[in-house]
């Protein structure tokens, strides 16, 4: 049985195929088109996706989207209206664009890939969510919270699933229940914390729905000072529930404006976009070649303000969590929604709760809810048992010897070619080990927005400079935004502190975890430590990942740390690069030293 899923029209389309409930591939958009957070119809995600299966659009017993548009549809034209006379620049713009194809998407689908109306199904957003951590998860029955801006109204949801394995999977309790999501709690909109932490990102200079990430890297260089001010805005219960107060909000009458004149009143004039950040914390000895008193001073009460929606963000989250495990009593916890990434909050939920384990859902925004969609539709819909384990994120597209020798010919660059896996790991070691910036191409490019060892720019963490080295001279982006420690997974406890049977927990294999590293082992990495002393570090284990392993272990034999600094292989503004041309063109572009691609060396 072939089922697509599919989500776009908001942020992060995508398309993912399931082959008798397996996974055979997924991909966002923008991998494709160049267009970062490509929102438009996945219609190359979906070819990719059918071509790796090696089937046609008729082969597909059913089509999923991620969403119900006609209940999107009613909530933006019943908040207009309640808006109105402030929301008639939405109203405008919201016409032009449903009109024009998002509230037609069943019609869409239909043409696009042929099919009859029969074939195609529709997922409440947050449902989708949910299932693409649940049913991705090695977990029988978990408690399941998903966070983000909105769906149709849920912006949060708080539930339990069960999964009917049939006795397939090793391990787990060979119920059988039933396969089932039950939200059983959530929060509507325009009450929303991802709409929250975006209101804070766009005030912090940062571009909604792609900065917020850069706005949690900010927030340790802060003191969270205006937690208070920042709880003017919100008020939560014990249980997780909260309310914003609309006063200090534009979000839901606005296009263009996601906060207003009394949120400006409260917090001071807005950070001017792309300006230069420096404060005392990120140069405590004021070594900035453009340092400014005043200047440093400004940018601090900014990162103050980033570490004070962090904490207030992380500690709403918390009790949601801690209601989650109140309400159901299980000890493992499923997590989905474009707020699942903030790495740091995650951190906490495996330290700071009774759940001894959680599943994350790499792809956690809007691109994972094709992936749910589709798994939805199988197991709930169908009634169908489960089989897989998302065991890691390689899932993308593949390209030959031949496609990578061809590129390579076309820039007139040489090469040499390394058949051998371990002579490979040696090569790239040595470079690394003579403090070369490296960039690692090879296999299948991942599914979510990080890279795991296949699209990876790789460096020696020993170093402070090389943080400084990497962000200005190759990644081209702001000086404050840290670097991910890749460990070998056996070795992780050594350097990250609470870290007990890392092998159990899925998110340190995606990069979406941060820990505290050990008192003296910072000292060792403090490329990949981040202020405060932290790293949102990935585990890598043998059999996922074999030459990134070996480099990574081949490194810590030489050095004693077996650690490296991974970041994504792509250029500030851009999505991660997915063909061989890109990769030599990203090389060409940036002070990369040395690109390994799937056995071809090409040098500077």
């Amino acid at each position: 049985m072939y089922i697509l899923g599919i989500s776009c029209y908001y942020h992060d389309a995508a398309a993912a195929l399931l082959v008798d409930g397996m996974l055979v591939a997924a991909a966002e958009e923008e991998r494709f088109s160049r267009k970062k957070h490509d929102y438009s119809f996945p219609s190359q995600a979906i070819q990719f996706c059918l071509e790796q299966a090696g089937i046609s659009a008729r082969d597909l017993d059913y089509v999923v989207f991620y969403e119900k548009p006609l209940l999107k549809f009613e909530r933006i034209m019943l908040t207009m209206l309640q808006t109105f006379p402030q929301s008639w620049g939405v109203f405008r713009e919201s016409m032009i664009a449903w009109f024009n194809e998002k509230l037609w998407v069943k019609g869409k689908i239909l043409t696009e890939l042929d099919i009859p109306d029969e074939k195609l199904l529709f997922v409440e957003h947050h449902l989708s969510h949910a299932a693409s951590a649940m049913f991705c998860s090695p977990y029988d029955e978990a408690a399941i919270l998903t966070i983000d801006g909105v769906g149709e109204w849920t912006t949060t949801a708080i539930g339990r699933g069960t999964a009917d394995w049939n006795g397939a999977l090793s391990g787990a309790t060979q119920s059988q229940q039933r396969n089932e999501i039950e939200l059983f709690s959530e929060v509507r909109f325009p009450h929303s914390l991802g709409l929250l932490y975006s209101a804070f990102t766009a005030f912090l200079g940062f571009r909604v729905n792609s900065g917020e990430y850069k706005v949690m890297g900010m927030a340790p260089y802060g003191r969270p000072t205006r937690v208070d001010d920042v709880y003017k805005l919100l008020e939560v219960s014990e249980d997780g529930a909260f309310r914003l107060n609309l006063d200090y909000f534009s979000y839901h009458h606005s296009t263009s404006k996601s906060f207003n004149k009394q949120f400006v009143n409260l917090f001071g004039e807005p950070r001017v976009h792309e300006s230069i950040f420096y404060t005392p914390t990120t140069h405590p000895r004021k070594d900035h070649p453009e340092w400014d008193e005043k200047t440093a001073q400004r940018n601090q009460h900014y990162a103050d303000i980033a570490a004070s929606i962090q904490c207030v963000t992380e500690e709403t989250i918390l009790k949601m969590a801690n209601y989650a495990f109140k309400r159901t009593g299980l000890k493992r916890l499923c997590v989905a929604g474009g707020v699942a990434l903030n790495s740091v909050a995650n951190g906490r939920l495996l330290r700071e709760t009774p759940f001894e384990e959680i599943f994350i859902q790499p792809a956690a925004g809007d691109a994972g809810g094709a992936l749910g969609a589709a798994l939805y539709a199988y197991h709930v819909l169908l009634g169908k048992p489960r089989k897989f384990v998302m065991e890691h994120a390689y899932w993308g597209k593949r390209y030959d010897v031949d496609e990578i020798r061809s590129a390579i010919d076309a820039t007139g660059r040489g090469y040499q070619l390394v058949e051998d896996r371990d002579e490979l790991a040696e090569l790239m070691v040595e470079d690394l080990l003579q403090s070369k910036v490296i960039s690692l191409f090879q296999g299948r490019f991942e599914w979510g927005p990080r890279a795991l060892g296949n699209r990876s720019i790789l460096a020696d963490p020993r170093c402070a400079d090389m943080k400084e080295i990497v962000n200005e001279r190759i990644k081209f982006r702001e000086p404050f935004r840290p670097f991910a420690p890749v460990i070998l997974e056996e070795r992780a406890a050594e350097f990250y502190e609470g870290l007990h049977e890392p092998s159990r927990h899925y998110p340190l294999r995606y990069m979406l975890m941060v820990y505290d590293t050990r008192n003296g082992q910072g000292e060792k990495i403090q490329a990949v430590t981040h202020e405060g002393g932290s790293g949102r570090l990935q585990t890598v284990r043998r059999e996922w990942n074999p030459l990134y392993y070996r480099a990574v272990e081949l490194f810590g034999e030489a050095t004693g740390v077996p650690v490296l600094l991974n970041t994504s292989f792509n250029l500030r503004g851009e999505p991660i690069v997915t063909t061989p041309a890109q990769a030599l063109n990203t090389f060409g572009k940036s002070d990369i030293d040395t690109l390994f691609m799937d056995g071809f060396v090409v040098r500077k």
